[in-house]
């Protein structure tokens, strides 16, 4: 009787879920190539990485200077700062150092992009502030928040595509994900609305910016993660991304 012969490069497929959006990842040769692909891309990713970050600070110190509102966690920073007479950056890299603390009994482990995003993010927003003069008028406000909105979702696309691990604030919401059961949907929103709620009663800023950046960021963010998507080493085989990187939590 003749016998059935398997193949022997066997493509095992498995699924994970990141915001409610289907990542499809490929067989363990596929695994291995993108782990090569990182490799031999590794300057651009370290530069995508910093800039993406840096980026990302300037983008909420645009909002910030636009006074119409700010994202979910910088309302929360910017009460704080008011609260403690310290900068909103310095706010920023105190609150993601804490927010890092508690991934310890989730069980989460942090990457390069993880730590840097808590001192990056502040830093530059700080010094963007700094550097860009005060707004009064809605003629100026009005293209800060927009620029800032653009910004921000080029700068989620540069750093996640880099794949140096979530931001601390990311890494929260997926750990509370696991360990609850939850949707990461669920646990975002009702993370975001406890600091909105938070920062809004310290003084906060919440408006129309606030609602505008929850409805553009997520199409933004997806936009720029396939504009920034790092491509296959040339001569290597070719891996075709489907959604979003693995890990990455957009917002929306």
């Amino acid at each position: 009787m003749a016998s059935s012969t398997k193949p022997q490069n066997v493509t095992r497929q498995a699924t994970t879920t990141t915001g409610g959006h289907l990542l499809s990842i490929g067989s363990e040769s596929t695994r291995s190539e993108s782990t090569r692909t990182k490799s031999a891309r590794l300057p651009r990713r370290l530069v995508q990485l910093y800039v993406g970050l840096a980026l990302y600070g300037a983008s909420s110190a645009l909002l910030v200077e636009s006074g119409l509102g700010l994202e979910p966690w910088n309302v929360l920073h910017q009460g704080l700062a008011q609260l403690t007479g310290l900068t909103i950056g310095v706010v920023s890299i105190i609150v993601g150092a804490a927010v890092l603390l508690l991934w310890i009994p989730l069980r989460q482990r942090p990457g390069l992009g993880t730590v840097s995003n808590v001192f990056v993010v502040g830093i530059a927003m700080d010094g963007t502030l700094a550097l860009v003069p005060g707004a009064h008028s809605l003629a100026v406000r009005i293209p800060l928040l927009l620029a800032g909105i653009l910004l921000n979702g080029a700068a989620t696309g540069l750093y996640i595509s880099a794949s140096f691990g979530p931001g601390p604030r990311d890494g929260l919401m997926t750990g509370l994900h696991r360990r609850t059961g939850r949707s990461i949907r669920l646990v975002r929103t009702v993370l975001e609305l406890a600091v909105v709620a938070t920062g809004f009663a310290l003084g906060g800023t919440v408006g129309i910016g606030t609602v505008l950046y929850a409805i553009a960021i997520g199409p933004l963010a997806q936009l720029f993660l396939r504009v920034f998507a790092v491509r296959p080493a040339p001569g290597g085989s070719t891996v075709v991304a489907v959604g979003q990187p693995e890990r990455a939590i957009l917002p929306g």
